[in-house]
């Protein structure tokens, strides 16, 4: 039996405080404050605590430059214990993301890049030929429980002339596979009213609060009405923040049009995690509190409300018997700068930031 260790004194993002028993790597009792026994105890008083955060679109492949990343860099040490990496590789090369997920701590799943050779050029939908059924299938009977979507990079840059042809062939794959799609909007075309049709219950449109010409809104900030018959319909708003993705401005539109993120993303590398505007899932985290959303709302959308759509609801709780994957951060009242993918800045007075995870039961802090 491993020895235990109790987290005393950690607060939830709905206030209510509480200790942490963790035995044999997973959650063994949830105790009132200074109740939990264990043969370690880590006094945690002034942090909360979640189950761990969940970044449901990165990029961790560091062999394809310049967007990839090494997955514990943007993982474990960010306070974000699962990473999903949002399509870097195709059937080409996802057995080798896969072998560095083994060597890693930080836990990965993956959206297949429907285009075979992935990130490996930033135009990998301008050729048809790269849509390789077989190669696709073969991929996902190969990483059944790891494979959880397809992801289309639906942009000008990377379709080229073929515009809208590679989205077409994505749905008929996704329809055949039965896995959702996760759909890259960005500069037209293909127009964004033309793109939005073809998404079903269930799929993502990720960079939804994107300030480009091309966005979810028009000239006078309301929301179209593909654009509001794709909510109706069940499809999935994340944020994928990256560098050239998230404006404040579009943030400030979907408020006022009473639309809700449904997960919060960074859309990470680390070109935007070294040099901005992306950092960290805190420093993201970090916006959407300046926003005026609610720190429940914030945690909750790297949380219960990712793992649901994953249908992994383990990683969204914290519960007795569950594997333990929990993030420890801090509230800090601190001015900091914050800036967007337009370059537009603004100054908060909070911030959050990340003091320690425990990943599948090992406690990392810092």
């Amino acid at each position: 039996m491993e020895p235990s260790f109790v987290l005393q004194h950690v607060t939830n993002s709905v206030g209510d405080t509480f200790d942490i028993v963790i035995q044999n790597k997973k959650i063994a009792q949830l105790t009132k404050v200074g109740e939990g026994q264990g043969d370690h105890t880590f006094d945690c008083s002034g942090l909360f605590v979640s189950s761990g955060w969940i970044d449901l679109h990165v990029h961790a492949f560091p062999e394809f430059e310049p967007y990839g990343d090494f997955i514990d860099e943007i993982g474990v040490k960010q306070g974000v214990t699962t990473i999903v990496d949002a399509g870097s590789c195709g059937a080409d090369r996802i057995a080798n993301l896969m072998k560095n997920r083994i060597e890693s701590k930080t836990n990965l799943l993956a959206f297949l890049n429907i285009s075979r050779i992935g990130l490996q050029q930033v135009n990998e939908l301008t050729n048809l030929k790269w849509i390789d059924h077989q190669k696709i299938s073969h991929a996902i009977a190969s990483y059944p429980d790891e494979i959880i979507g397809l992801k289309a990079r639906i942009s000008r840059s990377v379709v080229g002339e073929n515009e809208i042809k590679p989205l077409h062939m994505a749905r008929k794959i996704a329809d055949e596979t039965k896995l959702p799609l996760m759909v890259h909007i960005g500069s037209g075309p293909p127009a964004i009213t033309d793109v939005l049709p073809l998404l079903k219950k269930g799929d993502i449109i990720t960079h939804f609060l994107n300030g480009k010409a091309n966005r979810l809104f028009d000239r006078n900030g309301h929301p179209y009405k593909e654009f509001l018959e794709a909510i109706d319909r069940g499809v999935h708003l994340d944020v994928g923040h990256g560098t050239a993705s998230f404006s404040f401005q579009t943030a400030e539109m979907a408020r006022e049009n009473g639309i809700h993120f449904d997960t919060i993303s960074t859309d990470i590398y680390q070109g935007n995690r070294l040099n901005g505007p992306v950092y960290s899932m805190a420093h993201t985290l970090s916006k959407f509190l300046y926003l005026g959303y609610s720190l429940e709302n914030v945690i909750n959308a790297v949380t219960v409300d990712v793992a649901n759509w994953l249908k992994k609801p383990e990683l969204g709780r914290i519960q007795v018997g569950d594997l333990a994957n929990l993030t420890l951060f801090k509230l800090e009242d601190k001015q900091i700068t914050l800036t967007d993918s337009e370059g537009e800045q603004r100054i908060a007075k909070k911030k959050i930031k990340p003091k320690g995870v425990v990943i599948n039961g090992e406690l990392i802090t810092y």
